[in-house]
């Protein structure tokens, strides 16, 4: 499967709020250059090219190369803020709100695997206010999983001495799974996200 390919498979219904389409389609081709070159080696032609338009055409939808990075950015962390809300704060055990978070969220960096390395690992590229802007959205799927994890430490269902370095490596775990999953591997991404929440279950000593 090509990276193009990955990419509408794995995020088509992501990009569902980018309108018009051309915009949508610039969007999509961004996120392939971007996996593929890196955000730096990347040109404005590149992406007009991949998505069958002129440069001069980007330019109507997107003022600069940074502000199709930044939109990409922004909508996938608002999704990973979303994955983990429903899971933190559905009914149920903290032992099982962790282990629907964990599992949630491998699976969509694992089902959008593209996207998710352009999001995850591309923070550095984006200049000042929007770097401030991603960072504070992080600044929410953290809390998220603290809550889940202190709420379980209350309870006695986790063993955890430190619950923001816990926090920082569950997180940790999930998010390396864009940069090494690959669709003719072993396991699906369902079967990625189930080993997961059962290994950060472990870690956080769930009884």
């Amino acid at each position: 499967m090509s990276t193009a390919e990955e990419t509408a498979d794995g995020e088509t219904s992501a990009w569902g709020e980018v309108t018009p389409d051309a915009a949508r389609r610039l969007l999509v081709a961004a996120v392939e250059a971007f996996a593929e070159r890196g955000y730096h080696a990347t040109t404005t032609r590149d992406i007009a090219g991949r998505a069958g338009m002129s440069p001069a055409a980007l330019y109507i939808h997107y003022k600069t190369k940074e502000e199709l990075l930044h939109r990409i950015s922004r909508i996938g962390h608002e999704k990973a803020v979303e994955i983990l809300r429903v899971a933190a704060r559905r009914e149920g055990s903290a032992t099982e709100r962790l282990a629907d978070a964990v599992s949630s969220f491998v699976r969509w960096h694992a089902g959008g695997r593209t996207t998710a390395r352009v999001v995850q690992y591309e923070l550095d590229s984006l200049g000042p206010d929007a770097r401030a802007e991603i960072l504070a959205l992080r600044r929410q799927c953290d809390a998220e999983v603290r809550g889940i994890l202190e709420d379980g430490v209350a309870t006695g269902e986790f063993d955890v001495l430190d619950v923001p370095g816990t926090t920082l490596a569950v997180l940790s775990l999930c998010i390396d799974v864009a940069r090494w999953f690959n669709v003719a591997g072993p396991r699906s991404p369902e079967e990625v996200g189930a080993l997961y929440a059962d290994l950060v279950l472990r870690m956080v000593g769930a009884k």
